[in-house]
């Protein structure tokens, strides 16, 4: 079983345009779906869609629509806890294009005070239960901590969770970004987490690169060079994360961890829509690392998880050292 936790749900509402968005014009829609969302509830339907029991945790106002939007799209081996705070949920909207932009306009999401954060510790506590890594039994194998973090929650708090987690026995993975992802790696590695998933940039990041080689890690690796990816990557296992799956847009996957880095190239295809690529990837069987690396980066619809044989072997000795890194 596996639990993933969403701290800032949203209803996300993905409208299509005829053609390119035309700024401080008129654009008139070509169709307008609304589903619940937020990366929690995102990878947690795509794991059930493959089979997977899961449990997904957030907080939600007793009568927000979020909770009938969720009802909707119910599944069998989906649980839904919703824990109940005051403010309703944010509502996201995904602008398409038909060459595949998308222009996302992001709400920031109901304020989450002390009690309601100690609610949904409790409720994320109480779906891990004491299964531990293996899964057996009614405890939870995997929890998936994902997305940003709503107003009036500290940027550490998914540090805070993972140290709540670690003495359940439960794997943990984190995906999330900006200042919550620098308050994690700051504090490292007391609360390093079993898997984590950054974008090429958010990786750079990490790794304390300058701006503009953190941005150029992705356009890197779309021409054939993914030392600098793999390097980075080390930084954070050398500092205690198990597993670093890095998303690379149209250049695929790449998974490093002390035993070695991986490459799942992408599939060339015709971009429909990049929203819910990187939390697909996220719910590739993370019960197993070596098989998750997923290159969904440019997918519009979920598939089947990557095998560990589907992925291609980086030797050490392909990868030269990335300077100036500060740890």
């Amino acid at each position: 079983m596996i639990v993933t936790l969403t701290p800032n749900p949203s209803l996300d509402r993905t409208v299509a345009l005829p053609g390119p968005l035309v700024r401080g014009g008129v654009n008139r829609l070509t169709s307008v779906v609304t589903d619940p969302g937020g990366k929690g509830v995102n990878v947690a339907r795509v794991l059930v869609s493959s089979g997977a029991e899961v449990t997904t945790v957030l907080p939600a106002a007793e009568h927000d629509p979020l909770r009938a939007a969720l009802d909707a799209v119910a599944q069998p081996g989906l649980t839904v806890t919703a824990v109940t705070v005051p403010g309703a949920a944010r509502v996201n909207t995904a602008v398409t294009e038909p060459d595949g932009t998308t222009t996302k306009i992001n709400e920031p999401g109901a304020e989450l005070g002390q009690a309601g954060r100690a609610a949904i510790e409790e409720a994320l506590l109480a779906a891990v239960g004491a299964g531990g890594r293996t899964g057996e039994g009614d405890g939870a194998g995997w929890a998936i901590l994902s997305g940003s973090l709503p107003p009036g929650a500290p940027t550490d708090w998914y540090a805070r969770l993972v140290t709540l987690l670690r003495p359940t026995g439960v794997s943990i993975a984190v995906d999330t970004s900006d200042a919550p992802l620098a308050a994690l790696a700051a504090a490292l590695p007391d609360a390093a987490p079993d898997l984590i998933k950054p974008n090429g940039e958010e990786l750079g990041q990490l790794a304390g690169l300058p701006a503009e080689r953190a941005m150029a890690l992705e356009d890197g690796a779309l021409a054939g060079d993914l030392a600098p990816v793999v390097d980075a990557a080390r930084v954070l296992v050398d500092r205690g994360v198990t597993a670093v799956m890095a998303t690379l847009g149209p250049a695929g996957g790449v998974l490093v961890t002390a035993e070695g880095a991986w490459h799942a190239p992408a599939p060339a295809i015709d971009v429909v829509s990049t929203v819910g690529a990187g939390d697909s990837s996220v719910a590739t069987q993370p019960a197993d690392a070596a098989a998750e690396v997923h290159a969904f980066a440019a997918k519009s619809e979920p598939t089947p998880p990557t095998s560990a044989s589907d992925l291609e072997p980086i030797s050490p000795a392909d990868a030269d050292p990335v300077d100036d890194l500060p740890f």
